[in-house]
């Protein structure tokens, strides 16, 4: 029972991941993601970390989530604000992106299934909980938490600078 639910939360997540991409309108991919990450908090439970499903709820699905929308009704684009030399940027932008993906999903995917040293990998017993997030985090992970901090700050100054209006 426990692995049919894995794996229909796992197919709702992948095919909500899609529509994320596929959706043409920013609202609609913006609510496929609330999706995404909702289905991962419960697969994230399935796995009895709790802490981190709930982590995942609160800031990913409810905050940013919704900053992520105010900003896109915020910026209102219109279809002719995209001219042809924009598409094409981001036409290059998004394959090029898309590639590096790709690769990092293949090694995410081949160290998921054998590890560093072809073994099988261990989860701690500790698993999802506060305490050890927090150790992973202000210790093995510290420099990456730093960074996307910093990005998440260059993201939110690029949406005022998109924002703001010609006068």
């Amino acid at each position: 029972m426990e692995l049919a639910l894995f794996i229909i939360l796992a197919l709702v997540a992948i095919a909500s991941a899609l529509m994320v991409i596929l959706q043409r309108n920013p609202v609609y991919s913006a609510l496929s993601l609330i999706v995404t990450l909702g289905s991962i908090a419960i697969l994230f439970i399935l796995q009895k970390a709790y802490f981190l499903a709930f982590i995942q709820i609160i800031v990913y699905a409810g905050a940013i989530m919704i900053l992520f929308i105010f900003v896109i009704m915020l910026l209102n684009l219109r279809k002719d604000e995209f001219g042809p030399e924009k598409r094409k940027l981001q036409r290059f932008f998004g394959l090029v992106f898309s590639l590096l993906l790709v690769v990092e999903l293949f090694f995410v995917v081949r160290y998921a299934l054998f590890g560093k040293t072809g073994e099988s990998l261990q989860v701690a017993e500790d698993f999802g909980t506060a305490s050890a997030l927090g150790r992973l985090l202000f210790s093995t992970y510290l420099f990456p938490f730093e960074i996307t901090s910093i990005l998440l700050l260059i993201a939110m100054i690029g949406a005022l600078f998109l924002a703001r209006r010609e006068e």
